[in-house]
Parts: structure tokens; C-alpha cells; sequence
């Protein structure tokens, strides 16, 4: 039986996620105003963080996205007063939003991020659990971002206390995280990097969250 297979029969969920995923994704695709070629060309995920950028390792280049892997990798774009920079999209562009989930958020403020787009192209179990899906006219995607040269998302900043770190990996599990340095509206650098949620897949889910286990059950429970 194929791994695929297998993992089908374990964890149904992660089957089911991984088709509407797909569908999410093609139909996103079908309403994209860059022709697919286009997008291909221009839109890429990067690879995974290599590991000299693990820990205090960052590149030299700021404007370069970090993958922040492990619960460490957060702490290194801490503030040296324990605060950790956020930057929302979606329903976090609103600040009443935001403190629904970040009640103790400080400094929230609208900025620019260079060299991104939003994208719907994965599914949340929690649209299901809430009934916010509807399956029925494929309107079941979660909203997350990608790199995309000579794009520009208009995003919020605001920060955290280091403490709340590791609920908010636990929150966002499906989650790609990037360390970003986003702009100010008038195209000042901030002069700390934030936390930005991007788009991830099926096998960097695996590989990251699970450890590379694919079986594990606390992963399959969270697909």
C-alpha cells in the first residue's frame, strides 16, 4: 500500500483536507488575473530554511523571508523588552479582530510588505467545525500570502509578548511562518522583522510540524 494510500486509511481527515485542498486551489487558480504561466513565473515558494539560518544564522539581507521552523527560531526576532512583531492579513487587518484573538496585542498599525500576494489555497478544519464551508459552491479556503515579485499586500503590525509564542504556533499549525520586514506606508523598513503566516503544503506540514513522522497521530488529528 502506498504511503498516500496508508495515510488515507490512518487519517481520513488529512485525505479529505488534501482534496478539497486541491479543489480550493484550482478554483483559485481559475479566478487569478495572471494567466497561469505568468503566475508560475513570477510566484514561488522558496525552499525550505536552510540551516545556516537556523537560530542567530539570518542573512545578511533583511529584506529576505526567514523560515521560522521551531518554537527558537521565534525567539531570535524577539525585542530585547519580550516582544514579538505580528503581521496579520485577512480578518487581522481589522483591530477589533485582532484582539479577539491577541487581546494584549500593543502598537497595532497598517503597513506595506514588499514582494508578496494573498492566495486562497488551503482548507481550515475549523470552516467545517464552525459551518462557515460550503462545500456545495467550493467556498472552503483559508486565506494565507506567498512570495510574488512585484507584488505589494497592504498588512498590519503589531506586537505580542514572547509568552504567547507558543500558542500561536499551536493556533496557526497550518501555517507556513516567515520572518519579514515589512515598510511603513511611506516606505520606511521597520526595523524589526514580524511573524507573517504564509502559504505551506501537505509535505512541508509533514516534514515540520510532524518531524518527518507521517503517521504520527497528534499530526494526522491536526491536517
Amino acid at each position: 500500500m502506498s504511503t498516500s494510500a496508508y495515510i488515507s486509511h490512518i487519517c481520513p481527515l488529512a485525505s479529505f483536507a488534501c482534496t478539497l485542498r486541491s479543489k480550493a486551489l484550482s478554483f483559485q487558480l481559475r479566478v487569478s488575473t495572471h494567466s497561469p504561466l505568468h503566475s508560475s513565473l513570477r510566484c514561488r515558494r522558496p525552499p525550505p530554511m536552510s540551516s545556516d539560518y537556523a537560530g542567530t544564522n539570518f542573512p545578511a539581507n533583511k529584506l529576505e523571508p526567514i523560515q521560522l521552523n521551531d518554537e527558537s527560531d521565534f525567539y531570535q526576532i524577539t525585542s530585547p523588552d519580550g516582544f514579538i512583531s505580528i503581521s496579520g492579513f485577512g480578518s487581522l487587518l481589522s483591530e477589533n479582530s485582532a484582539r479577539s484573538t491577541f487581546p494584549n496585542l500593543i502598537n497595532f498599525r497598517v503597513a506595506k510588505l514588499r514582494g508578496f500576494r494573498r492566495v486562497f489555497a488551503h482548507v481550515a478544519p475549523i470552516f467545517f467545525e464552525r459551518g462557515i464551508a460550503k462545500p456545495e459552491t467550493k467556498e472552503i479556503s483559508s486565506l494565507s500570502v506567498e512570495p510574488c515579485e512585484g507584488e505589494t499586500l497592504i498588512v498590519t503590525v503589531f506586537e505580542i509578548k514572547k509568552s504567547e509564542i507558543p500558542a500561536f504556533i499551536k493556533r496557526e499549525h497550518e501555517f507556513r511562518f516567515l520572518a519579514v520586514l515589512p515598510e511603513t506606508l511611506d516606505g520606511k523598513p521597520f526595523t524589526n522583522r514580524a511573524v507573517l503566516c504564509a502559504r505551506s503544503s501537505d509535505e512541508e506540514f509533514f516534514q515540520i510540524r510532524c518531524k518527518g513522522n507521517y503517521l504520527r497521530r497528534s499530526c494526522c488529528r491536526r491536517v
